[in-house]
């Protein structure tokens, strides 16, 4: 089985793994989406770290030393960020992180990574050359030579042939912009889950 869903809050993305766990439904593998398979066990406990590795000699490391507390990794590379984990030994604690404040490190590393999307995606769309006249006229934005000037089952099938690409040159601008706001929010929102966790160690 395989969902699409998109979370920020590692937290409740953790506990909709253990609800989908607790349901019969176990993750072995997160790309775009989620995949599950059927497990018998329905108590094993789901639990998410935020890391990249410069090198696989680094991430077989990390790996090792969960392993070695009890924790199986499921699935998530080197550069995947988002390394998802489950219980493996009954020995071991409910959670990967021995503080609050390791817990909270990962929001901060995923806030600092979506506002590197939102820098990136900046300097992108700054390099675009915007002729406001082009895209106010639509006409400008199909190259097929005399089109307007064809006439009957000719123009329909050479315009019809054409307007998907051509939308995507008159509004493909538009997406950078989208995305900007959006890894920001993502951004302001990981920031804000890290101070929240944060504040739990004054509590």
């Amino acid at each position: 089985m395989k969902k699409l869903r998109c979370y920020v809050s590692l937290d409740k993305e953790e506990k909709w793994l253990n609800e989908m766990t607790s349901q019969g439904w176990e993750l072995y593998r997160k790309y775009i989406k989620y995949e599950f398979r059927k497990t018998s066990s329905s108590n094993t406990i789901t639990k998410i770290d935020y890391r990249n590795f410069k090198s696989k000699y680094d991430f077989q490391n990390y790996i090792t030393l969960f392993k070695d507390c009890g924790w199986e990794h499921i699935t998530g590379s080197k550069t995947s960020g988002k390394q998802y984990f489950k219980k493996m030994d009954e020995r071991a604690g409910d959670d990967i992180f021995s503080d609050v404040s390791s817990k909270a490190e990962r929001y901060k590393k995923l806030s600092n990574m979506w506002l590197s999307m939102v820098a990136c995606y900046i300097a992108i769309f700054m390099s675009f050359d915007i002729d406001i006249t082009t895209v106010l006229n639509p006409k400008l934005w199909y190259y097929t030579p005399g089109l307007w000037q064809k006439i009957g089952a000719s123009f329909w099938g050479a315009f019809l042939c054409e307007t998907p690409f051509a939308i995507m040159r008159g509004f493909i601008w538009l997406a950078f912009p989208c995305l900007i706001i959006l890894y920001t929010i993502f951004a302001v929102k990981a920031q804000m889950y890290y101070k929240k966790t944060n504040l739990e160690t004054r509590i």
